[in-house]
């Protein structure tokens, strides 16, 4: 019920005007760019998670199997040969390289039927390798398309559109979703697959099933804002030392905090006078982080 009171006088909230100028680097700039910081900073730190989990291993991060450098050859082939790609998109391409990759590396690993660890990590680091050399040579016959190409590889949110937040964050946000279905299967994992196997879990199909959803996950993050390390690799073990390696609250604590750890260094790269490739920010500060974590002993083997 209205009571009019006399001499009183009120507006909406947000009744007033706001400048055309405003609105646009708000709504067009500002707000798709911290979208995409958050989907991309949330894709990786989830699959830090699990590659740690699945591997067993602190040190392990998203692009151990080659997702990243499988979407840096398909996003710099787009750049350099936008001719050779027929389905054509930056996005597209880097996020066929990376899935290529991490299946490619699957492959080669599996054997019987059965995937070793080592023979995974072994085949990643070759493959690796080799898509480096591939850069490489695209790089140096990539004429004017260069400087693109190498900026792109620094990892950057520059130019954000809504569209490039509709690429990812389905893809990001299903993918966790159902990583954190297997909360239960990664906990188990980490006892030994034998162990794991006469507890009840079909050991290969769960590995499958989590390499694959981790390397589309990366992907969708990769693709969309090139090469960004450190989010997936410190990101991960912090939560672990604050909330322990319990992945049934680990893994949904460190996609938030990833998504927030991107969100703060894209803030910190834009707030000197050139904007800094996010990329370059956050090696800078998680490089020297992990490694005063290295001198305190505090990296937890799993």
């Amino acid at each position: 019920v209205s009571v009019p009171v006399p001499g009183l006088e009120y507006a909406a909230v947000f009744s007033f005007d706001i400048p055309a100028t405003r609105q646009i680097i708000v709504a067009d700039i500002r707000l798709p760019r911290i979208a995409l910081a958050a989907t991309v900073g949330l894709s990786l730190a989830a699959a830090g998670t699990v590659m740690q989990g699945f591997f067993r291993n602190p040190l392990a991060d998203p692009s151990i199997i080659g997702v990243s450098s499988g979407a840096a050859a398909g996003a710099v082939a787009a750049i350099a040969f936008p001719a050779l790609i027929p389905f054509g998109g930056l996005h597209l391409s880097a996020f066929v390289g990376a899935l290529g990759t991490a299946f490619l590396v699957y492959g080669i690993a599996t054997d019987g039927g059965r995937t070793p660890v080592a023979t995974l990590l072994l085949a990643g680091v070759a493959v690796q390798a080799f898509l480096g050399a591939m850069i490489s040579y695209m790089l140096v016959h990539s004429g004017d398309s260069l400087r693109e190409a190498v900026f792109w590889m620094m990892g950057h949110l520059n130019n954000s559109q809504w569209s490039d937040v509709q690429f990812a964050l389905p893809i990001a946000l299903v993918g966790v979703l159902i990583l954190c279905a297997f909360r239960r299967e990664l906990n188990v994992l980490l006892l030994g697959e034998e162990d794991a196997h006469h507890l009840g879990i079909e050991v290969e199909r769960t590995k499958l099933l989590l390499l694959a959803l981790a390397s589309v996950v990366t992907a969708a993050g990769v693709a969309v804002a090139g090469v960004i390390g450190f989010v997936g690799l410190v990101v991960p073990h912090i939560m672990r030392l604050i909330v322990g390696p319990d992945h049934r609250i680990l893994l949904p604590t460190s996609a938030l905090a990833g998504a927030s750890f991107l969100v703060a260094t894209d803030t910190l790269a834009r707030a000197g006078p050139a904007v800094v490739p996010v990329g370059i920010i956050t090696a800078a500060l998680g490089a020297p982080f992990f490694l005063f974590l290295l001198t305190r002993r505090e990296v937890q083997s799993l």
